[in-house]
């Protein structure tokens, strides 16, 4: 038989009672997490948002209360009235270990059939079945305290841009299909039958209008979709922290986002230092291999391709020869550099080579093709040690935009500082990365694309080379990458009319299909558009960053998994005939 919780009212959370809460008479309300009957004592740990609190059910002072206790079970829910008391033996795993509650009352508010797993930080249940469960899943402490830790990064971030004078505008959710069409999420309308609507990727252009209007400095919690193949750090909706600013120096940005990420860190007691160091493009990847590269350990490339050059033809080498050298790595097992070869071959390396540095010098396959001497010369040139393993890569083509050795050779970097557990925990290191390239070139499609989006900023002496040397033009762009994670992306926006046309050109549209999908743009271009800027910041991988957490599934309500299902609800779903005749839909077959 069922409670009502009548004029019950919770007076504290469980997770808050401590040793000085002793005598108070405390109404408390959660989940069973636990029971253990002794018969004449029945001892619960009930389980809310903020903790656990064991309370004791005593068959001689509460017999009413303590015949109820005998029926709970796991995840039940119950209203729970009594006195905090001194533990007997406290238990110093949990904070509420020094008391306990002598319970007078019970109310047996709901029941629950077994749950499908056990309701606990750590699981062995599978994602699948975590996700088809997810209300359940969301029980578990870890889960809880992410969500809470969104919340206060969230909290914090709105309060910092409020002090800064920024307004927080909603932009539409319902908005117009993109170049980038195969990647939205299309609304039919019904309104409008053959017509649609796109969810946005982004509130790219809203938010350039919102300077046009006059706003000067807008941000919102933006939610955005995307339909594409999804990973752990991918979902088809996401949330941004997306601001714009009018009238910038690219410094302003910088300041601006730096000020807002302190704050939350501080918040949360990570006090981290500003300004956030700066690096070129072309250094991040000369020297790391990545544009987005992880600054908590050395091991930067080497350029080796000198001491190769006298073999070139022998070795048939393309381009260049980065090196990568691995600390203490000499004693690796033929199986394990075996792997390393294995993995440089499937990242596009034609040549993989191995220097194992001793005591007596180095050795490698390559002494006869090059030389001992050069070998030699080329451990002290890289700084290696004895102990130490060289790892040396050349790629199977050459490009013009970026060196593909160099992005070999910097997963390397990333797979060893891994293996040899060389990453620091608990460090953060951020970074801006400018001077990105205006294009960057589309094996698929076999031409120049956006490497950002079409709106971002031309170096204005580059303006010259737009057309006749695309892979020099460098954009007004930047991101901010924290432990070799992007964070965010953005950029000086263009603010001339002329100038986005000759872009739109340049990227393959015509004027009259630049006018069809981006007219209303343009016209606004052309009524006295300031120079602006921005950014957007990805709210889940930050917090993921923050929890600890190698997944942002962990630290969003509800996920989708990596099919882009969302398993609990059945979505997405077929709809029945009515509501397409409605919509004027007909489903092809495929």
């Amino acid at each position: 038989m069922l409670d009502a919780l009548g004029d019950w009212k919770r007076t504290n959370y469980c997770g808050e009672l401590r040793a000085a809460d002793a005598g108070r008479e405390v109404v408390l309300m959660g989940w069973v997490h636990r029971r253990r009957d002794h018969g004449q004592l029945i001892f619960i740990d009930l389980r809310d948002r903020t903790g656990v609190a064991q309370v004791v059910f005593h068959g001689d002072r509460a017999p009413e209360a303590h015949a109820k206790a005998e029926s709970l079970r796991g995840e039940y829910v119950i209203a729970v009235r009594g006195q905090v008391v001194p533990r007997e033996k406290p238990n110093p795993q949990i904070p509420t270990g020094e008391i306990e509650i002598l319970a007078a009352e019970l109310r047996l508010l709901n029941t629950a059939q077994p749950v499908p797993f056990q309701v606990e930080d750590e699981t062995t249940a599978s994602e699948e079945t975590r996700l088809r469960f997810r209300y359940v899943d969301l029980r578990r402490p870890r889960l809880q305290r992410n969500l809470a830790l969104r919340h206060r990064v969230i909290f914090e971030m709105r309060r910092a841009l409020d002090e800064m004078g920024f307004y927080e505008v909603e932009t539409p959710i319902l908005a117009r299909p993109t170049p980038e069409g195969a990647r939205d999420y299309l609304v039919p309308s019904r309104v409008h039958h053959g017509q649609f609507y796109a969810l946005p990727q982004s509130p790219q252009l809203f938010k350039q209008l919102l300077m046009i209007s006059g706003l000067d400095r807008y941000f919102q919690i933006a939610r955005c979709f995307r339909d594409e193949d999804l990973r752990a750090d991918r979902q088809p909706e996401f949330t941004q922290l997306d601001l714009e600013m009018s009238f910038p120096r690219q410094q302003d940005i910088f300041e601006t986002i730096e000020r807002v990420v302190e704050r939350v860190w501080t918040a949360l007691g990570l006090p981290i230092s500003r300004p956030f160091r700066h690096m070129q493009f072309r250094d991040a990847i000369e020297r790391y291999g990545s544009d987005k590269p992880d600054l908590r350990f050395g091991m930067e490339l080497q350029n080796v391709t000198a001491f190769f050059e006298p073999a070139r033809e022998t070795l048939k080498l393309k381009g260049t020869v980065r090196a990568v050298v691995a600390p203490g790595a000499a004693s690796f097992s033929r199986k394990q550099t075996d792997e390393l070869v294995e993995q440089a071959k499937s990242l596009g390396a034609a040549g993989v080579y191995l220097v194992k540095v001793t005591p007596e010098g180095p050795s490698s396959s390559l002494e006869k093709t090059l030389g001992g001497e050069t070998l030699r010369a080329m451990a002290q040139s890289v700084g290696a040690t004895p102990g130490d393993l060289i790892i040396a890569v050349a790629a199977r083509e050459e490009r013009k935009d970026l060196d593909p050795a160099c992005l070999i050779a910097g997963q390397l970097r990333l797979a060893l500082a891994d293996r040899l557990q060389m990453i620091p925990r608990g460090r953060w290191e951020f970074l801006w990365i400018t001077g990105f390239p205006l294009f960057e070139w589309s094996e698929t499609e076999k031409r120049w694309v956006s490497a950002q989006h079409p709106f971002t900023g031309i170096v204005e002496e580059d303006l010259e080379k737009l057309e006749s040397a695309p892979w020099e033009v460098r954009s007004k762009g930047y991101d901010l990458v924290l432990n070799g994670v992007e964070l965010g992306s953005g950029s000086i926006r263009i603010h001339r009319q002329d100038v986005q046309a000759r872009l739109f050109r340049m990227l393959g549209l015509s004027d009259e299909e630049a006018r069809h999908r981006f007219g209303f743009f343009l016209d606004a271009l052309s009524y006295g558009t300031p120079p602006h800027g921005g950014i957007a910041l990805g709210l889940d991988r930050m917090t993921a960053l923050l929890a600890g957490e190698k997944s942002i599934r962990d630290v969003i309500a509800f996920p989708k998994t990596t099919a882009a299902q969302d398993l609990m609800a059945d979505a997405p779903s077929t709809v029945d005939t009515q509501q397409l005749d409605d919509l004027g839909i007909r489903i092809k077959e495929s």
